[in-house]
């Protein structure tokens, strides 16, 4: 059976990381933006992620450029908005895609493992979350108008 620790990703800083490092901890995995109407839900992931660290939560952020070009800078200039706009400290990945051929594989599996609204598997917009368990499976999967306080609850049983 594949989880979410059967795969790697490029850091931020371009340094290849497997998700097996996160093994045991509970995932929020979220495709972000920093020119998006959405993008100060960063407040509230750096909130979930500061609340929740302690007791075996990782956020994850993956910059994504697929929605109206909202992520037009590269890493080093999402890195920087990040950290001067949102204080963000949670781990933050390269730039990927999350639909089409090039899709990361990561997102391929996210998607194959919980479809969207109407069963339809393609990610609608930046800010889009699937929250991952312990056991690396995905438990759900939320839209970008989901703010991340309101899945507070969701968090919390999944950290058991």
């Amino acid at each position: 059976m594949t989880t979410a620790y059967d795969f790697t990703a490029n850091d931020i800083d371009g340094q290849s990381r497997s998700l097996a490092d996160y093994r045991g901890k509970v995932l929020l995995v979220v495709n972000v933006a920093s020119q998006c109407g959405f993008t100060p839900q960063y407040t509230g992931l750096e909130k979930l992620w500061r609340d929740y660290e302690g007791r075996g939560l990782v956020v994850m952020g993956f910059p994504c450029d697929q929605f109206g070009h909202q992520e037009p800078g590269d890493e080093a200039e999402i890195k920087n908005f990040c950290s001067l706009n949102y204080d963000v400290t949670f781990p933050m990945f390269a730039k990927v895609d999350v639909n089409g051929d090039k899709a990361h594989p990561l997102w391929k599996w996210l998607k194959d493992e919980k479809g969207g609204f109407l069963g339809i598997d393609a990610i609608k917009w930046n800010f889009s979350k699937f929250l991952v368990g312990r056991d690396g499976t995905v438990i759900k999967r939320y839209a970008p108008t989901d703010k991340p306080e309101a899945i507070a609850k969701d968090i919390e049983k999944a950290l058991g």
